[in-house]
């Protein structure tokens, strides 16, 4: 797979992909602030429509995924969630790689990984 940014998310507790999940990708600056790069929606699959950085947007640095799982609990049932904003931290060391970083969610937790 050719370098680039992608994400989906899971539901392990419905055991499927988790649509309509706002997903926005930020980027740690000079100054320490985090600023937004871009952002969407997860589709029937779990996953973004589009990558999240190209192989041409792709830079080393320190990002943060802040996904909205509170929200899609809401949209889902009446089932309550203890998360509301679930961020992910991360570095991009080598912008020639590919990166995935998907989220395996349930009501209670999360598990995150770099994955391929």
């Amino acid at each position: 797979m050719s370098a680039g940014l992608t994400t989906h998310v899971l539901d392990t507790g419905s055991e499927g992909p988790a649509p309509g999940v706002e997903v926005t990708l930020q980027r740690l600056d000079e100054s320490g602030d985090m600023e937004t790069v871009t952002s969407g929606t997860t589709n029937e699959d779990g996953r973004l429509d589009e990558p999240l950085l190209t192989p041409e947007q792709m830079a080393a640095g320190t990002y943060q995924l802040l996904f909205d799982v509170g929200a899609y609990y809401r949209e889902q049932s009446a089932e309550s969630s203890f998360l509301e904003t679930v961020p992910v931290r991360f570095r991009i060391d080598d912008p020639e790689e590919h990166y995935h970083v998907p989220l395996l969610l349930s009501p209670g937790g999360y598990t995150t990984y770099r994955g391929s």
